[in-house]
């Protein structure tokens, strides 16, 4: 019997056979892909390992059973991994997970959030994911099991967000009691664009601070991350979202500035109806060079995978035969025939196992494709941007000390120092301070003039900015927008927020997200080129 230190957390993939064994115990169940399926497992399903070596049933039924089993992949991912930092304390505490208290649950929030002998502690924020994962395990597992719900909650749901109540203003519910006070707070931060340029080109092309190439740079798939990137920050599309896109769903480049293009409701956050989004000429020009048949690392991760037949051993491939831009629909090839079927139902997971024929053999229709010539999984890009992270802080590290003379310990000092810096998320909220300070630009011009309370029927009809810019982000609410992304904003008048901007809508944007840098460090700004390492930026 295998014997693991901690919890571990698999999951099921449905696109590839199983390994080959010769093991009689494994043997004796058959297909085990086919099994899983009976037994309510779906291509990505977690599978929770105890320190036995052996799966807990108990506890992975809770992902296949209920209101939990309808969920996406990226939530079982996140309450999965939830669960096993949970299971691995008690484990610690020498409790198990049928016999929590209430105590042992407050606890696991004190050592997560601020017991100093934790060298992992995280933000208030991230304990969210903690706090909704347990509420919805235990709740689940008290109608199942019987099992005391340890965690002091005020009301019972198995969501990650907090709730609204319809009505004026879109009444919040009260906080969770087990939910820290600062977990509301948002950790926004932008980038300015010279501040993401810099970063891209250093993290994802492989310069360094001096603007030139560093010797011996082998960029695979530099053009693709670079492209995905840019696509974030033009888009404000979560990772998730922009990184489900087919080939089939962009519009060309053209002569527009702003392409348009439809979000499918199955790959957006909650899933309930698609919409529509704009892609900056800019960004169509990258993704086609990512995607040129001759030159782009998109074709040559293609081929790739066509001569070493990775494409041909998938399991449950689905070959498209048309698509039809105006209804948004696909033809899939059937045994009768090509049936009909629309890209809003199609979830990331189905459309990684999209491909059509070529007279190179099969091809993928999703964008954004691993080294391997697969479709890149969403959470896979967390290790792109990790892995740029660590090329600019090394840049910053030979930047400061370029003969390489300092101590392992001041260097380490100086890559934790690094200025520069970004995340998948940034890049929306960046997005979305660009856009506030645009309409909020429009809005001035637009009632000059007006009265009170002519301004005020004015957005009684037609809506204010932050309804907008949640029409632009996708959210339901534009509370969500205001309380989640551009918080700073409300403390300051628009008449000041407009004395920064000019007719020129780049100068003006950044002369805005400077005033916020100095007033609460929240945007990440280009290093300069004559600062180094502590300069102030």
């Amino acid at each position: 019997m295998n014997v693991l230190e901690h919890w571990s957390v698999d999951f099921y993939d449905f696109t590839v056979p199983p390994p080959p064994t010769d093991d009689p115990v494994i043997l004796r169940f058959g297909d085990l892909l086919a099994r899983a399926a009976r037994n309510g497992a779906r291509h990505g399903t977690p599978v929770i390992i105890s320190p036995t070596g052996w799966p807990d049933a108990r506890i992975n039924l809770f992902f296949r059973t209920g209101r939990m089993a309808g969920h996406e992949a990226s939530t079982w991912r996140r309450y999965a991994y939830a669960l096993i930092v949970w299971l691995d304390f008690l484990d610690a505490t020498a409790s198990s997970w049928d016999c929590a208290s209430v105590r042992d649950v407050e606890a696991f929030k004190d050592w997560r959030i601020t017991d100093l002998r934790n060298d992992e502690r995280i933000r208030p924020t991230s304990f969210d994911t903690d706090r909704a994962a347990l509420n919805s395990f235990y709740t689940w597992a008290s109608s199942r099991y019987g099992v005391l719900n340890p965690v002091p909650t005020v009301q019972a749901d198995d969501s990650d967000e907090v709730g609204w109540r319809p009505g004026p203003g879109y009444t919040q519910q009260r906080r969770d009691p087990l939910r820290p006070a600062g977990s509301r707070r948002r950790q926004v931060k932008w980038l300015m664009r010279a501040a993401l340029e810099q970063w891209r080109n250093i993290g994802l092309r492989g310069f360094d601070f001096n603007g030139l190439r560093r010797d011996g740079w082998r960029g695979f798939n530099e053009d693709r991350d670079c492209a995905f990137v840019d696509g974030l920050y033009g888009t404000g599309l979560r990772v998730r979202e922009w990184a489900s896109v087919l080939d089939v769903e962009l519009p060309a480049s053209g002569a527009e500035r702003m392409g348009e293009a439809w979000l499918a409701a199955k790959c957006i956050k909650g899933g309930e109806e698609g919409r529509k989004y704009w892609i900056p000429r800019r960004v169509l020009q990258s993704v086609e060079g990512y995607a040129d048949p001759l030159e782009g690392s998109r074709a040559e991760a293609i081929r790739r995978a066509q001569r070493r037949g990775r494409y041909d051993r998938l399991r449950g491939v689905r070959i498209v035969t048309g698509h039809n831009p105006r209804t948004g629909e696909l033809y899939i090839e059937g045994h009768g025939g090509p049936a009909a079927l629309a890209l809003d139902v199609l979830s990331p997971d189905e459309r990684r196992m999209l491909f059509r024929r070529t007279p190179g053999g099969l091809e993928p229709l999703c964008l954004w494709l691993s080294v391997s010539g697969l479709p890149k999984k969403a959470h896979s890009w967390e290790d792109t941007f990790d892995d740029a992270n660590k090329r600019v802080a090394e840049a910053w590290v030979r930047r400061a000390d370029p003969e390489g003379r300092l101590s392992a310990e001041e260097r380490e000092r100086i890559r934790r120092e690094c200025p520069l810096w970004a995340t998948a998320h940034m890049c929306r909220h960046s997005f979305a301070l660009k856009w506030f300070s645009i309409l909020s630009l429009l809005e001035e011009r637009r009632l000059e003039g007006f009265t009170a309370e002519e301004v005020e029927d004015f957005r009684d009809q037609l809506g204010d900015i932050w309804l907008q810019l949640a029409i632009l982000l996708g959210h339901k609410h534009p509370d969500t927008t205001r309380e989640h992304y551009l918080e700073p904003f409300t403390g300051l008048q628009l008449s000041y927020l407009m004395s920064l901007l000019d007719d020129d809508e780049q100068v003006g944007v950044d002369s805005l997200v400077r005033i916020f840098a100095r007033h609460g460090g929240s945007t990440i700004l280009p290093v300069a080129a004559a600062s180094g390492p502590g300069a102030a930026l």
